[in-house]
């Protein structure tokens, strides 16, 4: 029966808010009938992407702060989380809700894309009009890239020249004010397709006496759509303080906006990375990878700063080291990997990274991509990169910041770059993609853009290739903390060390290691 008004399915992904969704607008502004709000448990993240216990737990924080936030302009409204692979469930859903128009943002990330394009055509088989949006970047990659001459965007420069000749970012639009009603949300007639588990990338998070029951129903345990917990993810609990979701984002960003100094003159390079509690940056970066907070809102947010303080003949920092620098370097990254595709994410058939024989190469598979294993050419590299990963190498600085990543799921970007210098070119030559997997597993603010972005960067295989610029484990830390309160904090073994010896404890004498309660010995993991 053919309907009078659009039939829509906003699918959620990337975009985990109401305040300034170009696509929500967009599936609005149809005046649906019936408006079904909903996010696919892709089974792809779950078990082929790491992520470890931290950001399931931002994630689902965002999820159920965006379900609340539906609910309040429409108690009939929620978050439908629906637990099967979008690739399988979206053609079911478009017949029995008798779809019209599927609505989305648009995601440039190699597997999105070929997912996107899978359920273009399945929308187009089903005589379903499909709306595509961008809104996760203050670019459209795409067009940064054919401002560029239809090259990768290495350069802060070749960035800013592309983004001049698209104008500035579109103004932020409002929040909606009210939502249509769903129509029947009942999935009890449909197939529920569960998916394989194997292989499992997370096998290592899940804990082997729960048995995990994420898929055991389309609708949730409850049948009420229900946002998946740790417990049944099979996953142990999360230790991050970091929460997710658009109240907090939006809060987050009021208070950072509220301190004009901070604001306007704020330089990334200056901030310490050694700063705790709290820390010295925004932490907006994981709400911007999930989409509770627009990255067009704060670059507003920002330039009226900005313009406040030009007016009141105050300086602002400058591109690339200030918070519109910040968000531009992020821009440079997605552009790049819009041009390179898959292979952005490694050095085999990655135009732009250069070959360096580094040791634990990766295995490829049959398209010559990886496949999630690597190759132990190396015993002492291999045992390198384990103490590496879990913060025993004996170099204090290094080991506090893989133990704060661990634990938190965040380190400040300074501290990135210290520990990817450190296990690359600055000393052990293990491959960088080892490092971009770890980083994956453990940052609550992972992107796939611009973790291996930053990786090619930091072991100068693209972007900068200054390799005799190395970040000390001793002398770089000793400028922001003389003391040593942040290894201290994150390596409680060293708490009573004097600061003399706080990060070289090996030189401190064996008496003193004795009465300190640490002897300094030993091979880690």
């Amino acid at each position: 029966m053919p309907h009078s008004k659009p039939r829509v399915i906003y699918w959620f992904r990337t975009d985990l808010r109401l305040h300034d969704s170009p696509a929500l607008q967009a599936a609005l502004d149809l005046d649906p009938e019936v408006f079904y709000p909903i996010w696919t448990w892709d089974p792809h993240y779950v078990y082929r992407a790491r992520v470890g216990a931290n950001r399931w737990q931002f994630l689902t924080d965002c999820q159920r702060d965006l379900s609340s936030s539906l609910t309040k302009l429409n108690p009939k409204q929620k978050l439908h989380l629906i637990r099967e692979a979008p690739q399988t469930v979206l053609p079911k859903l478009f017949k029995l809700w008798s779809i019209t128009h599927l609505v989305f943002e648009k995601d440039t990330d190699a597997y999105a894309r070929d997912r996107d394009r899978g359920v273009m055509k399945l929308a187009e088989d089903a005589g379903v009009e499909v709306i595509v949006k961008m809104g996760r970047t203050l670019y459209d990659p795409n067009e940064l890239v054919k401002h560029n001459g239809g090259r990768p965007t290495m350069s802060m420069a070749q960035t800013q020249k592309a983004a001049a000749a698209l104008g500035d970012p579109a103004k932020p639009i409002p929040p909606p004010t009210s939502l249509p009603d769903p129509g029947d949300t009942d999935l009890s007639s449909i197939d529920h397709q569960r998916p394989d588990p194997t292989p499992d990338l997370n096998a290592a998070h899940r804990d082997l006496s729960h048995k995990e029951s994420q898929y055991t129903s389309i609708m949730g345990p409850n049948k009420d759509f229900s946002i998946p917990t740790l417990e049944e993810m099979g996953i142990s609990g999360a230790t991050t303080p970091h929460r997710g979701g658009e109240t907090i984002a939006l809060r987050t960003l009021d208070t950072i906006i509220s301190n004009s100094d901070y604001t306007g003159l704020f330089e990334k390079p200056k901030t310490a990375p050694t700063a705790f509690s709290p820390q010295s940056t925004t932490l907006l970066s994981p709400h911007h990878h999930f989409g509770s907070l627009s990255i067009r809102l704060f670059y507003w947010r920002v330039q009226e700063i900005y313009q406040k303080r030009k007016q009141a003949q105050k300086p602002n920092s400058s591109i690339p080291e200030s918070l519109h620098g910040q968000l531009l370097f992020r821009d440079m990254y997605f552009g790049a990997q819009a041009a390179v595709g898959a292979p952005f994410a490694q050095e085999v058939g990655n135009p732009i990274c250069k070959f360096v024989d580094w040791h634990l190469r990766s295995k490829l598979n049959e398209h010559n991509l990886l496949a999630g294993d690597y190759i132990v050419d190396n015993e002492k590299a291999e045992s390198y990169f384990r103490r590496w990963k879990f913060g025993v190498t004996g170099f204090p600085w290094i080991d506090a910041l893989m133990r704060q990543l661990r634990l938190e799921g965040w380190i400040h970007h300074l501290g990135r770059h210290a520990v990817a210098c450190f296990l690359t070119r600055g000393g052990c030559y293990v491959h960088w993609e080892r490092g971009a997997e770890v980083f994956e597993e453990w940052l609550i603010d992972h992107e796939v853009a611009c973790n291996s972005g930053n990786w090619m960067w930091l072991s100068c295989t693209a972007f900068f290739s200054q390799f005799f610029r190395v970040y000390s484990p001793v002398a770089f830390p000793k400028k922001s903390d003389p003391a040593g309160e942040f290894v201290r904090h994150f390596v409680p073994e060293l708490k009573n060390f004097d600061k003399k010896y706080i990060y070289e404890p090996w030189k401190a004498p064996i008496v003193d290691q004795r009465k300190w309660g640490c002897l300094v010995k030993g091979r880690g993991v």
